[in-house]
């Protein structure tokens, strides 16, 4: 991402970047904890709904016809 363009102040302590990678940290973990069946429910939708080519199942992202 452009610099000019970041929503981050340019500069910050060690420490400070330090604290804000931690909280969010702990709050990605929280949302996952509350919301986890959630999560997966949706994620076992989209996998379902993806294309499968037969030829490479381990393909993520087969060409569609």
């Amino acid at each position: 991402m452009n610099d000019e363009m970041s929503s981050f102040a340019e500069s910050i302590s060690d420490e400070a970047a330090f604290a804000l990678s931690e909280a969010l940290h702990w709050l990605a973990l929280a949302c996952e904890e509350k919301y986890l069946a959630q999560i997966r429910r949706h994620m076992t939708t989209l996998n379902e709904a993806r294309p499968v080519d037969p030829d490479q199942p381990w393909n993520s992202n087969p060409p569609t016809e």
